[in-house]
């Protein structure tokens, strides 16, 4: 497997679109990185400068410590799995997996022996005979990913491999990409929109938009610790509720108050705001649907006009509004509540957020 560096990487197309900006990362032999973003970060361009099928217009790649901005895709012994299958419809499994190979003047046994090896991590062995017309959507991209395994390359580039299967299918493909990438100890980069994915699979997330990192972490890490609001906003799911409020001091204590509202904060946040120099000022209030409670103290409670209630079972979501901000909660399936109703909810205070009205950087930053 292999290490990857990009230096100061920057791509600009011939009509002036700036598509990646001073892009900056270590990839680390044998790491799950995903790279995340909306549609148009940068994120898929980015790939495709790492595997060569896009030129880079300055900045340097280096795989191995070696420079790779000149060396062709067929030299940078990388496997790409795109968003489209991408199989012959006249040939077997089997043939499919093996065409790379052949390509490359691989001998005949060596290929056998990858092809069933990569089937079998895959379970396809059974799928040997059959041609792609003969395949589920999740079988295909097994195949898919299958034939990119077989070149036993330095690393695998994969761009939204999931996005084209149904939920059910996406949610079996994640584990089986977890467990390819644990049996195989391989370095791969993974292109996704879906922070569920990102999330799930990756043993860090780089998290992009408008062609530069905001942020590069272990999941955990951007969940609990997000560096501005976007990084907030964009991972979890549902996202997290955003409320302007005004920082006060109340009872010689320091709260944040919105819409007949008042929440005191604990004394580390209460440092914070007195430091950035926050009270009498507007902020954002972050709070997830998951931190909202049933129960709680006077100080946490919140009055939520009820909208819509979605039942899923094992908890429900309510959407509604307090006072004009739309805030969703996540709570037990039991609470009572119906649409039209005011309802009373808990924040808990120990995992709030807090963003700079203008910057939009988490004035809780660790």
């Amino acid at each position: 497997m292999a290490s990857l560096s990009l230096v100061n990487v920057c791509k600009t197309f011939k009509n002036g679109q700036i598509a990646v900006k001073n892009f900056n990362l270590d990839i680390r032999d044998q790491e799950f990185l995903i790279l995340v973003g909306p549609s148009g970060c940068g994120k898929s361009t980015t790939l495709r400068m790492i595997a060569g099928l896009e030129e880079i217009s300055s900045g340097e790649l280096w795989i191995d410590g070696e420079l790779m901005n000149l060396t062709v895709p067929q030299k940078r012994d990388l496997s790409m799995v795109f968003q489209s299958y991408a199989l012959y419809p006249h040939l077997t499994v089997y043939e499919n997996m093996a065409f790379s190979l052949r390509v490359r003047n691989v001998g005949k046994t060596e290929i056998d022996q990858r092809v069933r090896k990569a089937a079998d991590v895959l379970c396809i062995s059974h799928l040997l005979d059959r041609k792609p017309h003969a395949l589920s959507g999740g079988q295909k991209q097994r195949v898919a990913i299958g034939s990119a395994i077989v070149r036993e390359p330095k690393a695998y580039l994969m761009d939204e491999p999931l996005s084209n299967l149904d939920a059910k299918l996406r949610t079996q493909m994640r584990v089986e990409l977890s467990k390819i990438h644990k049996e195989l100890g391989a370095t791969m980069i993974y292109v996704t929109h879906d922070q569920v994915e990102a999330m799930t699979l990756g043993t860090r997330i780089v998290v992009m938009n408008s062609g530069v990192i905001l942020q590069a972490a272990e999941p955990k890490v951007l969940y609990t610790n997000p560096i501005n609001k976007f990084v907030a906003g964009f991972i979890g799911s549902p996202s997290m509720n955003f409320i302007p409020v005004w920082v006060e001091r109340r009872e010689e204590r320091i709260c944040v108050e919105f819409s007949k509202n008042r929440l005191f904060v604990n004394e580390e946040c209460a440092k914070r705001l007195i430091e950035g120099d926050y009270l009498g000022r507007r902020v954002y209030l972050g709070i997830r649907p998951e931190d909202l409670h049933e129960t709680g103290t006077k100080d946490q409670e919140l009055k939520l006009h009820v909208e819509i209630k979605e039942v899923l079972g094992s908890e429900i979501l309510l959407h509604g509004k307090i006072g004009r901000s739309p805030v969703c909660a996540r709570l037990k399936p039991d609470f009572p509540s119906e649409g039209g109703r005011e309802v009373s909810i808990f924040a808990d205070m120990s995992r709030i957020l807090l963003f700079d009205m203008e910057t939009e950087e988490n004035i809780l930053y660790r």
